[in-house]
């Protein structure tokens, strides 16, 4: 308490210092090349690593107490000039409208504003990354940044932002494009790739060529289900598999996942209960899941794999593809926080098409994304352009040859 000589009211000074972990590099997204840092659970120590990245006086920090019991601290962040005025004022709005007891996890906040919560595409990012936080903010989006938690929230957000990699923009274009198109085939490879093989095996056996169809009509004779059933009963033992792993120590999880996957499929192979080709296409679609960056992205496509499977037993091909329309015309009806989803491919704006399918160079995307920066959208000048050259450099050049 601080008594003041001749005044009628004292302050009372928090001195407490809570125990807290110090910065770490974030286990749920490694990379190769880039930063380090991680949040921590002390929300003053998350914004100050993106005031250090940070240092215009345009960045806005407003806080706010969410949870009429547990009076947790949220952290809106935007760069003043660059977001729409109209998507923070909505951001407020929503928090405001929360009324709850706790909250005890960025999760909490996030089913709470998002546009469609029974979706299960995410609409809004989470990340334990400063630096992807940092990058966001200059594309004219908002943070959460919410105490307790190292996960912050970005929003809006796109598809093709769910698909990307802070990796992606440290490494040179032509190798991030390349990642990024291996990233999409593994992607639909995750998805498609076990309803494919039960639709050609029960319905359209003239898909194969003869000497494979020969190939798995014999490692299939001595099967006693169907091959949904097989898919099913190998998709959900994988995912038990991997949710075990996830949940032992770290020492042997990694160890339980890979014997685990190995031994059980290789004796139901030989016990007769599923055939040696549906081990292998579980196999590619477990590895094709792991190289979706985003987890919560990852694992909405991990749910929508059954639903396929057991359309494509049912109807083959027609019911993969009946799967595939119902899912773009959802994806198409997405919005978060305002920005379609599916942006800028639909509604089409060319200019923002140097960041989706690839990845143009750093010197040729001069704007930011049209859909989240309306106020500001100039990001370089085109001295940026390596066609730029400096006024003298080449008559020097030939002179000093």
């Amino acid at each position: 308490m601080l008594f003041v000589d001749g005044e009628e009211k004292a302050l009372a000074l928090s001195v407490s210092k809570w125990p807290q972990r110090s910065v770490t590099e974030p286990e749920t997204e490694a990379v190769i090349r880039g930063p380090r840092e991680g949040f921590t659970e002390n929300v003053r120590t998350s914004t100050a690593l993106i005031r250090r990245r940070i240092h215009t006086p345009e960045l806005k920090t407003e806080s706010m107490q969410i949870g009429r019991l547990t009076q947790t601290q949220v952290v809106l962040c935007y760069i003043q000039g660059l977001i729409d005025d109209k998507v923070v004022e909505e951001v407020k709005t929503r928090l405001k409208r929360i009324e709850i007891d706790s909250v005890l996890e960025s999760g909490y906040i996030e089913e709470l504003i998002e546009d469609t919560p029974w979706s299960p595409f995410p609409q809004i990012q989470n990340t334990e990354k400063p630096d992807v936080v940092t990058a966001l903010l200059l594309e004219g989006r908002f943070a959460l940044l919410i105490d307790g938690t190292p996960f912050a929230l970005v929003a809006p957000i796109n598809l093709w932002g769910a698909l990307a990699s802070p990796e992606d923009y440290y490494e040179r274009y032509l190798i991030s494009t390349m990642i990024r198109w291996l990233r999409y085939t593994f992607g639909l490879i995750a998805l498609f790739l076990p309803a494919l093989y039960v639709a050609i095996t029960t319905f359209h056996q003239e898909f194969l060529p003869f000497s494979l169809l020969l190939s798995v009509a014999a490692a299939r004779e001595n099967t006693p289900y169907p091959a949904v059933v097989e898919a099913l009963i190998m998709e959900f033992t994988f995912e038990a598999i991997r949710e075990a792993g996830v949940r032992m120590p770290k020492a042997i999880g990694s160890a339980i996942s890979i014997v685990g996957a190995l031994v059980i499929g290789q004796a139901a192979v030989q016990a007769g209960i599923v055939s040696a080709p549906m081990v292998i296409i579980v196999a590619i679609t477990g590895i094709a899941s792991f190289t979706i960056p985003r987890f919560n992205f990852a694992i909405a496509l991990r749910m929508l794999r059954f639903p396929i499977i057991i359309l494509a037993g049912l109807f083959g091909i027609f019911g993969i593809l009946f799967a595939t329309i119902c899912i773009v015309l959802h994806i198409c009806s997405l919005r978060s926080f305002g920005m379609p989803y599916t942006s800028p491919i639909t509604p089409l704006s060319i200019p923002n098409l140097k960041d989706t399918l690839f990845r143009a160079p750093w010197w040729a995307m001069r704007q930011r994304p049209y859909q989240s920066s309306k106020a500001n959208l100039t990001r370089q000048s085109t001295a940026a352009s390596p066609t730029h050259r400096i006024p003298g450099f080449k008559k020097q050049k030939e002179g000093s040859e």
